[in-house]
């Protein structure tokens, strides 16, 4: 009990010290005590109020005098205050009333102030948004006018200077949001722009191609002629010591053509004046100014490789005339010269490895495609104008810095083209030639037809008398061919022009396509005129005499191309004409025409041989057609004889021809007698029809023996029936028994006759014998004889197959 008294005591202390939304711990702690404490706390709680009410009773005792006093004073001073009152709301309204109007004023100097405020912000603002609106509405100005690059400075201007101050304005954001777009369609314009460019320049690049190659050609002309100037000058210089020298009309037309050449130089327009660049130039710089010069330069590198492969791509009819190679060119050339164009003026846009680049590529187009082209050129003119087309093109590129030495390469092949469209134009020259030739030895009435003659000519008459009229030995085609072989060199000399080639090689090039001309065309039209069927005898001989003088002619060729170039013929490397192995071979060619024209002519006649194989009795002379023919080959080789012998090589050179070809012709008769007789299809042959055989044979022996052709000795052209003789003997003596002793031996008399063909017609002969017998046989006196005549045969035929049959085996 005494414990629990301080214990209230203090519980009572922290009520009263604590805060009243506090004292619930504290209170609890009363009920956590033991048993009945509640009770105690409430009794000591009451103790305690009631000293806290003595205390207060205490103090308001102490005070309640003081109290009194200051109740009493206050009513005192309630009356003063009343009229304190009262003045001082009468002073407040008045002051009230008065202060109205001021509050009115300073209102409306407030409202003032704020309206001053309010325009010098707004001003500000206006000076800091002006110049970005200013310079906007400049920006779209210059878009109207297509000032597209000076957009762009001013864009960046915006953005970078005038935007970043009025950033926080919603027309700013607008104008922001805006510039983008207008970059866009800038870039759309430019490349708008580029696409027309380019365009423009597609079609105007065979103007400008052009116009450059005219450029590079008057130059040339213009420097060729100022170099004939000079050495003009420096040829007279030599000879006149500086001397006034007054000048030639030849030099005051060079001159005046020189002049001329420059003023229309001076005409000329070049690709910047033909085409309008600024296009690429503003798009570059735009398209730089936008960070995007590399998209830029890659479409235009792709649009123009594709232009080139459209440039390249020749028109399928391009080789039919030269107007279509010249567009080819133009427009070839007109793209480089732009590309070249650009690569100078603008920087970074396309570069050198890009421009060679892109040249390899074309320079191989160009060349297949000329390959391809040149090679459907049958016309030489043609061709000549094109290779004069090339070497513009070439010295037009080389001007420009290209390298064009493929291309000269290129003309070295179309050279080979050329050639071939010469050869076969004088092919058809020659032909005609041919064709109008009467293969007669040229009259000659005077010596003006003479001179004119020679003139064509190297003819070199050997009988200095010249007496007239006379005959030359060749035909009127040896002139015509060798002036057309001169103009050919001259044709093949204008396609070796221009080629930046040597005089040593452009001598080579003309013996090589005069040697071609020589051994291919004109040995191939003199072989195909050999072998036509109107051409007879004497136009054979004739042509043989022909190419004689055509060979002898062959070193005044060489010397005419000599003079041409100024190359000697001593020079180490310079070929040689082939014209005499042309000729000879022409000449060998028309003598083995003659013997198989005649040859030809012999069996026509032997086919119209008509035999009666069966005959008992000969006719007692010669058969018709056989004399025919022997009559046929003498007037032949009378015309052989009496051919033009205006020289001794003339002479010597028919003379020999004619022996030749009559030993072929009786060799020929010859054999077609003996196979006539060793026909298979002839079964049997009587003794009669071998007498008659033997006439013929006579006339042939006689023809033979009577020296149709002057120069053979002693019986050389008998022997060419020698085998003939030496059988119808045999068959005629009936000298079997002489033959079969003898044979194989040196001396025998009949050493040319081979056992084979003896059983061959000994077989025919007793057919014929026995055939003959079955006719005769009601002849008793003739059976006897037959019988025996019969047996002899089988007795030699026996032993001549006995001879065959040792002659196989020794094979």
């Amino acid at each position: 009990m005494a414990e629990s008294l301080p214990e209230h005591e203090r519980i009572l202390q922290e009520i009263e010290s604590t805060e009243t939304a506090c004292v619930g711990p504290t209170l609890r702690s009363v009920y956590d005590d033991q048993p009945n404490a509640h009770q105690r706390f409430m009794e000591k709680l009451d103790a305690c109020i009631r000293n806290h009410d003595r205390e207060i009773e205490k103090m308001c005792n102490f005070h309640h005098q003081g109290f009194v006093d200051a109740i009493t004073e206050l009513l005192k001073v309630r009356a003063d205050a009343e009229k304190l009152k009262v003045q001082v709301t009468d002073t407040n309204r008045r002051l009230q009333d008065a202060g109205k109007e001021v509050i009115a004023q300073t209102e409306e100097i407030i409202q003032c102030r704020l309206q001053q405020r309010n325009i010098t912000t707004v001003v500000e603002k206006l000076q800091l948004c002006l110049p970005v609106l200013e310079m906007y509405s400049k920006l779209k100005e210059q878009m109207n006018v297509k000032r597209y690059y000076s957009a762009l400075k001013t864009m960046e201007q915006l953005e970078n200077i005038c935007f970043p101050r009025v950033s926080q304005y919603r027309f700013c954001q607008i104008m922001i949001e805006n510039l983008p777009k207008l970059r866009e369609e800038i870039k759309e314009i430019s490349m708008s722009d580029l696409k027309d460019f380019l365009e423009s320049i597609r079609k105007h690049s065979d103007k400008i191609g052009e116009t450059a190659m005219k450029q590079a050609q008057q130059q040339k002309t213009f420097n060729t002629a100022l170099q004939k100037q000079n050495n003009l000058s420096y040829g007279r210089n030599l000879y006149i010591n500086n001397d006034a020298i007054p000048e030639t009309r030849n030099e005051v037309i060079l001159k005046q053509n020189l002049e001329e050449e420059e003023e229309h130089e001076d005409e000329v327009l070049t690709a910047h004046d033909l085409v309008d660049f600024s296009p690429v130039y503003r798009c570059l710089h735009i398209y730089s100014v936008l960070g995007d010069a590399e998209t830029f330069e890659n479409y235009y590198r792709k649009q123009r490789r594709k232009q080139a492969r459209l440039v390249l791509q020749p028109q399928s009819n391009m080789h039919e005339t030269v107007e279509g190679y010249r567009r080819y060119f133009s427009q070839i050339v007109g793209f480089f010269v732009v590309e070249d164009h650009i690569l100078h003026v603008t920087q970074g846009l396309i570069t050198r490895a890009y421009t060679d680049e892109l040249w390899n590529m074309a320079l191989s187009k160009i060349i297949a495609v000329l390959r391809t082209h040149s090679s459907y050129c049958t016309d030489p003119d043609l061709v000549l104008e094109l290779k004069n087309l090339i070497v513009v093109f070439a010295d037009t590129l080389q001007g420009y810095g290209f390298p064009v030495n493929r291309l000269f390469d290129l003309l070295f092949e179309i050279k080979d083209q050329y050639n071939e469209t010469l050869l076969k134009k004088w092919a058809v020259l020659f032909r005609d030639i041919f064709e109008a030739d009467n293969y007669s030895p040229i009259p000659v009435s005077n010596e003006e037809e003479y001179k004119i003659v020679i003139s064509k000519f190297p003819f070199q008459d050997p009988e200095l008398d010249k007496c007239f009229p006379k005959k030359l030995p060749m035909s009127q085609s040896v002139p015509q061919i060798y002036i057309q072989v001169k103009e050919f060199i001259y044709a093949s000399l204008k396609f070796s022009e221009s080629l930046h080639r040597s005089s040593t090689e452009i001598d080579d090039m003309l013996r090589k396509s005069t040697n071609l001309l020589l051994t291919r065309t004109l040995s191939s039209c003199l072989q195909n005129l050999i072998k036509k069927p109107h051409i007879g005898l004497t136009e054979l001989v004739q042509i043989i005499i022909n190419t004689t003088h055509l060979e002898q002619a062959c070193k005044y060729l060489e010397d005419f191309i000599t003079n041409i170039t100024n190359i000697s013929q001593e020079t180490v490397h310079t070929a040689r004409l082939y014209g005499l192995s042309t000729f000879k071979d022409a000449r060998h060619a028309a003598e083995g025409e003659i013997y198989t024209k005649l040859n030809q002519k012999i069996d026509e006649f032997i086919q119209l041989a008509d035999y009666d194989w069966t005959m008992t009795e000969p006719d007692g002379r010669a058969s018709g057609y056989l004399m025919d023919l022997i009559n046929f080959l003498r007037s032949t080789f009378q015309v052989f004889t009496h051919l033009p012998n205006n020289n001794n090589d003339h002479a010597a050179m028919s003379g020999k021809v004619a022996q030749t070809a009559c030993m072929s012709a009786c060799q020929h008769l010859s054999t077609s007698l003996m196979q006539m007789l060793l026909d298979n299809d002839l079964k049997q042959i009587s003794m009669g029809a071998i007498q008659q055989f033997n006439l013929d044979v006579i006339q042939c022996e006689l023809f033979a023996s009577s020296e149709p052709v002057p120069g053979f000795q002693g019986e050389t052209l008998q022997l060419a029936f020698i085998d003939l003789r030496q059988l119808l003997d045999l068959f005629m003596v009936w000298d079997w028994s002489t033959y079969l002793a003898d044979y194989g031996q040196p001396g025998s008399k009949y050493l040319r006759v081979n056992p084979s063909t003896a059983l061959a017609l000994l077989e025919k002969v007793h057919r014929g014998m026995k055939d003959l017998s079955k006719k005769n046989n009601i002849f008793a006196q003739f059976r006897k004889n037959d019988r025996d005549k019969q047996k002899l045969i089988e007795t030699v035929v026996r032993q001549l197959r006995g001879l065959v049959n040792g002659m196989a085996q020794h094979t």
